[in-house]
């Protein structure tokens, strides 16, 4: 826990630097792949995820560990060679999990929020779900286990191998030559992420571009058809909470509804997007069908909401900073409480994002829920021992936060109130 939040100080600097220097590129270039509500939705989605990641909040039914110790052939010790093979057998493990999420209905709907901005650039690499809170896929390292590559090397590797997947989210960058062979490229990458029909379900791999060519699912990118970005059901929202659990949501609501016992039970088995007989026209969902003629959600937009939005996101970087940086001191189950404290402020501002009037209920909550720490613990999680006027600048923030969720919500209610008198 404390290890991990560590890395993620040093490493999430250098992806927010990453993004700027993307967005300024972007706009020299005259090409805006960034608008600021989708990435700040994608860095809010990242944050969550790293949170979730850090405190652990998931299980693994089969560990890795568990598995060397049955079928382990070899014994190999952590040279260079053995973190090569760990990270061969990951990328393998990469493929067949993604591929794996890609087909099934159920499994969509922790990478449903990866595929979910209809853009194109770094931010979008962060949104990764908070929603897998089981590891079902651990099997797939079978390969490495054999080999008997040990626990710590897989457990090194694995975050590297994430970070290395964040580069190749842009499209700045054409085509890289004879690499396009080897590696996944970004224009290997926007062939997965778009919603063309050429182009659907292709490209699964993480590193390595050979698992696609080996198991039948490359497409290289045509001049001819511009990918289009997002998910065929839209999102329609900038809260990544949200998105994380739309498509269970609406599994569950088809179970439900469904008369026939097998489709309950087989619809999570389905491939992706499947829905018992005659459900689309009797409970329609909104859907894009003509990916070349669709409005992409929240382009219209308060210049000052989105510069609130940006400060929201960027305050909950240093509080989540804090957090990681500070995991000893905080200490266990108190860590949990940050954690919620975390969840509940991205929900807050994500809402008002969305220029929603219950904005107002989550800021409230969070209000509540940050005064009782203060005043419970008399100190914010020891921030005091560093920073002596901590507890003050905090209230500050948090009422001010709410001051200016309710003046954006009132401001929602006076131009909903003119447009009904204008009609």
């Amino acid at each position: 826990m404390e290890e991990y939040g560590k890395i993620l100080v040093f490493v999430m600097p250098i992806f927010l630097i990453l993004i700027i220097i993307e967005k300024i590129y972007g706009h020299y270039k005259g090409e805006n792949t960034s608008p600021n509500m989708d990435s700040v939705s994608s860095v809010s989605s990242g944050m969550v995820n790293s949170v979730k990641d850090v405190l652990g909040l998931s299980i693994t039914l089969i560990s890795y560990d568990w598995i060397v110790s049955k079928i382990a052939i070899f014994n190999l010790e952590a040279t260079v060679f053995t973190y090569l093979i760990g990270f061969i057998a990951i990328d393998f493990y990469g493929y067949w999990s993604h591929r794996l999420s890609h087909q099934i209905n159920f499994l969509w709907n922790k990478h449903a929020i990866h595929h979910s901005s209809e853009e194109f650039n770094l931010a979008c690499a962060l949104r990764q779900p908070i929603s897998s809170f089981v590891n079902l896929f651990t099997f797939l390292l079978i390969p490495a286990a054999l080999l008997g590559v040990p626990a710590k090397v897989i457990a090194i590797t694995l975050p590297i191998h994430l970070f290395l997947q964040f580069w190749y989210h842009t499209k700045h960058i054409k085509k890289i030559g004879f690499l396009e062979n080897i590696l996944v490229s970004p224009s290997h990458h926007r062939v997965h992420h778009a919603i063309n029909p050429e182009y659907m379900d292709k490209n699964h791999s993480q590193i390595f571009i050979f698992w696609d060519k080996l198991f039948g699912t490359f497409q290289e990118e045509l001049e001819s058809v511009p990918p289009v970005f997002g998910i065929t059901r839209p999102a329609r929202t900038w809260n990544p909470i949200r998105i994380n659990f739309q498509h269970l949501g609406l599994l569950i609501t088809d179970a439900w509804r469904a008369e026939n016992w097998k489709d309950k039970f087989t619809i999570w088995f389905k491939p992706t997007g499947w829905r018992p007989e005659n459900f689309e026209e009797k409970y329609p969902v909104s859907k894009i069908t003509d990916v070349y003629n669709f409005e992409k959600y929240g382009m219209q937009h308060s210049k000052k909401l989105m510069y609130w939005s940006i400060f929201q996101a960027l305050i909950t970087l240093l509080f989540i900073s804090y957090m990681y940086n500070s995991i000893a001191i905080i200490g266990l189950p108190n860590v949990f409480i940050y954690g919620v404290f975390i969840f509940l402020t991205v929900y807050s501002y994500t809402e008002l994002m969305d220029t929603s009037k219950i904005s107002v209920f989550w800021e409230s909550i969070r209000f509540a829920f940050g005064i009782g720490l203060i005043f419970y613990f008399g100190d914010w999680f020891g921030m005091n021992q560093l920073f002596p006027f901590a507890n003050y600048v905090i209230l500050s923030y948090l009422v001010l936060s709410l001051l200016v969720t309710i003046y954006f919500v009132n401001s929602i209610f006076e131009k909903e109130t003119l447009l009904v008198a204008q009609s």
